[in-house]
């Protein structure tokens, strides 16, 4: 049996002030690869941009906030950038990473989601 992540873009998330779009579109990965969730915004926010992941029928959780710092969480998830580019780095992917992941600026969001495929 081969399991594989499925990274899907979920849907986009603007405003007329900010637009932030997340990349890839979508990417399958394996279990134990590194992921990388890019967020863009269409103007600097410094270093104002936050990470959520959001399992099915659970609250939103914060993962990072002011783009690197860590809330607790397990250090394969790392956040890095400024101004206007972000990435959310996930390593040693595991089951239990399969969520919505979230970037978030301010009043703005836009998110992917992380699910399980299974190849039999």
């Amino acid at each position: 049996t081969k399991i594989t992540l499925l990274l899907f873009f979920m849907f986009s998330g603007s405003s007329s002030e900010i637009i932030l779009t997340q990349s890839p579109g979508s990417q399958s990965v394996v279990p134990r690869q590194t992921v990388s969730i890019t967020c863009r915004s269409s103007t600097s926010v410094s270093s104002w941009l936050h990470w959520y992941l959001q399992k099915p029928g659970q609250a939103p959780k914060l993962l990072i906030y002011s783009a690197s710092t860590l809330t607790g969480i397990a250090e394969r998830f790392t956040g890095c950038g400024s101004h206007s580019d972000f990435t959310l780095t996930i390593r040693d992917v595991q089951a239990e990473d399969a969520a919505v992941y979230y970037c978030q600026s301010k009043h703005y969001i836009n998110s992917q989601a992380l699910n399980w495929k299974a190849d039999v």
